[in-house]
């Protein structure tokens, strides 16, 4: 999860390279980010494949989801 220092909006997404991701963002090498930057690393989490990792990115784009990003979010 990254979080826009512009604007506060977070991006959610998944990863094998979480720094060289980090850096690709704060680049502007991928496009629905860039007029966004900088990030910085927010929350991550490990998964054992590719598929949890998936899974888990869709439930961040749910509902319930962005609820508990924004609860974190508060408790920082």
């Amino acid at each position: 999860m990254l979080i826009s220092e512009v604007d506060g909006r977070l991006y959610k997404g998944h990863t094998q390279d979480i720094d060289k991701r980090l850096i690709e963002h704060n680049e502007g090498k991928t496009k629905s980010t860039k007029g966004y930057a900088p990030w910085r690393l927010f929350y991550y989490e490990v998964f054992a494949t590719r598929v949890e990792a998936i899974l888990r990115e869709k439930y961040f784009k749910t509902g319930m989801g962005r609820a508990f990003l924004k609860d974190m979010l508060k408790n920082k």
